[in-house]
């Protein structure tokens, strides 16, 4: 029986090279080119369309614990974006266009994996939808009849992209935060404290992209535009994406006032992102706006932050606990759709979709990891959240069992991290 994988992003892709593995036939469909999204550039596979990073790979960190039990579970795109990393400190930051290109060229390669590029306009079964929040309007269409339930929806924003041979590097300085990474990763932009406020009042005060629909819906928390933070308060910015903490200036031995920093986007540094700056100010308020920043006076913008609507499900309403639709044990929903954040909590859900599509078509049980491992805390919350108040969420050990006991606050992540990966190890060897 060939399972049918619809989307090809990072959930439908690791969905499809699970069940391959596992000895079944996959066809993968990808509407792109023959229909557009507003946020894709090109026709790859797994091409990443916000940050260019998976974060964290500290196993102390939630992303990062979330990575480490992904690769033994056997991961197809983590590997990948090892092949792919740009220098990021402790971030699995990758060069998008090599990460697309060997997620692309694994996947057409494989021999039980079939890609098909048409739009998809009914429910698979089985199968996994793995369409993300750029469902196209027919089937999101489809999806809302069969779960009877409307899908909320969100605006995501992105951060420009600048050239680096643009930028004044005399204003600059490379340093990770804290010496992480390689200890220079990272490009700093600092401002004083006079240049930190005039920045502030201009970005409140700059020309936004205006919308009815930008009214109707709410923003993710993670990923808000960087103006609509800095109207939280003057100083939201300087404990948020600007914060200097851990960035010295090695000019002067002494933390900024406030600091800009730019993420490598490419292997050459040719390209790079300006970290936590997603906006929807118009493209001449942004060359005015950030152009405030020192050493951005003359950049050349190669992409533009923008805006783009996200659409997720009410998770908690409408899918079983493994996330299969009602009535229906062989479709599986992955990815963003489900309300996770983030790249690497969405390619965890199509691995996972993919496991449990496998072991159903086998006749077995689906099957979720224990809740104090950082995955099978996410699934607890997607069926546990109130449906009511449900938004998407991003891993974080707020999600995972406690641990038994008094345990001292610095060694909490450690010890928590470290039962996570052991019961990973145990439940993996089970399956």
């Amino acid at each position: 029986m060939t399972a049918t994988i619809v989307g090809g992003g990072l959930a439908g892709c690791e969905a499809a090279w699970a069940l391959a593995e596992r000895g079944i036939p996959v066809t993968l469909f990808e509407m792109r080119p023959v229909v557009r999204t507003p946020a894709h550039q090109t026709e790859r596979l797994a091409e990443l369309v916000c940050s260019n990073t998976f974060k964290s790979t500290e196993v102390r960190n939630a992303h990062g614990l979330l990575k480490a039990e992904l690769r033994l579970l056997g991961s197809l795109l983590l590997p990948c974006a090892d092949l792919a990393r740009v220098p990021g400190g402790s971030a699995l930051a990758v060069d998008r266009a090599v990460f697309a290109q060997e997620v692309d060229g694994r996947i057409t390669a494989h021999p039980l994996i079939t890609v098909v590029r048409e739009e998809v306009r009914s429910l698979p079964s089985p199968g996994v939808v793995a369409t993300g929040p750029l469902t196209s309007p027919a089937l999101a269409d489809v999806i809302a009849d069969t779960l009877g339930e409307t899908s909320l929806a969100f605006f995501d924003a992105i951060a420009p992209i600048v050239a680096n041979e643009s930028l004044d590097h005399d204003a600059l300085y490379a340093m990770s935060r804290y010496g992480k990474g390689d200890g220079d990763d990272y490009l700093n932009a600092p401002m004083s404290p006079a240049e930190y406020r005039a920045f502030i009042d201009a970005l409140v005060a700059a020309d936004q992209h205006q919308g009815h629909d930008f009214d109707q819906v709410a923003y993710f928390e993670g990923c808000l535009p960087i103006e609509e933070t800095a109207r939280r308060g003057p100083e939201t910015l300087r404990f948020g994406p600007m914060k200097p903490v851990g960035l010295p200036d090695p000019r002067t031995g002494r933390e900024p006032h406030a600091v800009v920093q730019f993420r490598r986007e490419d292997r050459l540094g040719n390209m790079w992102n300006l970290v936590g700056f997603q906006t929807r100010l118009r493209i001449p308020e942004q060359k005015k706006v950030f152009g405030m920043i020192p050493g951005m006076a003359g950049a050349e913008y190669l992409r533009y932050g923008s805006l783009h609507r996200n659409s997720y499900l009410k998770t908690p309403a409408v899918l079983s606990p493994v996330l299969t639709a009602p009535g229906d044990d062989l479709l599986f929903f992955a990815g963003q759709l489900t309300g996770v954040e983030g790249y690497t909590e969405s390619l965890a859900t199509g691995l996972l979709a993919g496991i449990n599509l496998a072991r159903r078509l086998a006749g077995r049980d689906a099957v979720l990891p224990p809740p104090t491992t950082m995955l099978g805390a996410l699934y607890r919350y997607l069926r546990e959240a109130d449906p009511r108040h449900f938004q998407p969420m991003n891993a974080n050990f707020g999600l995972v069992d406690p641990l038994p006991g008094k345990v001292k606050k610095k060694e909490k992540k450690d010890l928590m991290a470290e039962r996570a990966l052991i019961d990973m190890e145990r439940w993996v060897a089970e399956l």
